[in-house]
């Protein structure tokens, strides 16, 4: 029977290959559809299609697993371990002499690059991956996971892109050389014991100056908590003052950090963090970088679940390539444009 698409279900089934507009192949004839073949439809404005409904009881929720390549996570897995204890390394050796080496820095990361670019569902990827464990050394890998893929959207080439997912990965080795005492301490920090963590950005300049022929990699380290509105330190730059590489990874050091969880915080909402990032670039952050980062960000929610401030819960279907966080929901049999209604609003996202 020909469907509109805002009328199928979870379970339907194609009886027909499908082509959009332009005559490209969509779907083939027999697909089962789920929630991510029904979003694939409508992001390619097909109105209705032949299915048969295949009735399905007991239909288990996603998990998270589902929502990424089987084949990734175990082989992965090693090569993420491998950077974070690569890392753990890096800051001991620079712990002892404030030194570090290229090379070791180059068998730590570079091993991740080639899952970066096979496995596109950032989302997924650091949720699986993410632990509270070891704060300082696995954040350090996830910002220099999240540099790289900020940099190709921005347009950098591969070579330069990896060089500034290096720079991610060192931008907290001047941490090194902070006390156990105030880097771990749970409680609140006192004012020397704050501006002493705010050295480890000119600890970390000259720790990895001495190695990088790039300066950017160095200044990455000396200026991601520089602001742009001059709010930052340790120097209060503004704007074109900022090396951009640094912006970037101010950009990313800030979503890892909210979204892990550590001995005083909790880990956050990753769709939450994104909205908070999306309220910072209109004054400390640099808004191009960022809007990149999280228009690139949102799609990886589609087939997601969304639970909302009403107490309903649908599934992310398609996102909007403006209003960020108001994507489309199908909630049961129903497709909800929260373009349109606007007074919805999403509370949480899981899987």
């Amino acid at each position: 029977m020909k469907v509109h698409v805002t009328d199928l279900k979870t379970g339907d089934r194609l009886l027909k290959d499908t082509f959009n507009g332009y005559g490209l192949h969509v779907l083939s004839k027999g697909t089962l559809l789920e929630n991510k073949e029904i979003s694939k439809l409508l992001q390619h404005q097909i109105d209705y299609v032949e299915v048969e409904s295949v009735p399905i009881v007991n239909l288990p929720d996603r998990t998270l697993e589902q929502t990424v390549n089987p084949k990734w996570l175990p082989s992965v897995q090693p090569d993420y371990d491998n950077a974070i204890q690569g890392f753990h390394n890096l800051f001991a050796k620079a712990s002892e002499d404030q030194t570090i080496n290229e090379q070791e820095v180059e068998d730590a990361f570079q091993p991740l690059i080639k899952h970066l670019n096979m496995e596109r569902d950032v989302v997924s990827m650091l949720l699986l991956l993410n632990t509270k464990d070891d704060y300082t050394y696995q954040h350090s890998v996830q910002v220099g996971m999240l540099a790289y893929y900020l940099a190709t959207w921005l347009g950098y080439s591969v070579k330069k892109s990896v060089q500034i997912g290096k720079a991610g990965f060192l931008h907290d080795i001047g941490k090194s050389q902070i006390p156990e005492t105030i880097l771990n301490k749970p409680g609140k920090l006192t004012k020397e014991e704050f501006d002493e963590i705010k050295n480890h950005t000119t600890y970390g300049y000259d720790i990895i100056k001495k190695t990088f022929d790039e300066r950017y990699i160095a200044l990455s380290a000396l200026e991601h908590h520089e602001r742009n509105d001059g709010s930052g330190y340790p120097k209060g730059l503004n704007g074109d003052q900022i090396e951009p590489v640094s912006k970037l990874i101010s950009v990313v050091d800030i979503y890892s950090a909210m979204i892990s969880e550590r001995v005083y915080q909790k880990k956050r909402d990753l769709f939450y963090v994104l909205k908070e990032l999306y309220k910072l670039s209109f004054r400390e952050l640099d808004p191009h970088i960022t809007h990149t980062f999280i228009k690139h960000m949102i799609p990886n929610f589609i087939g997601k679940k969304a639970f909302l401030e009403t107490g309903e819960t649908g599934i992310i279907v398609m996102t909007h390539p403006t209003e960020f966080f108001r994507p489309l929901l199908q909630i049961n049999h129903e497709f909800i444009d929260l373009t349109v209604e606007r007074h919805l609003k999403i509370k949480e996202i899981f899987v």
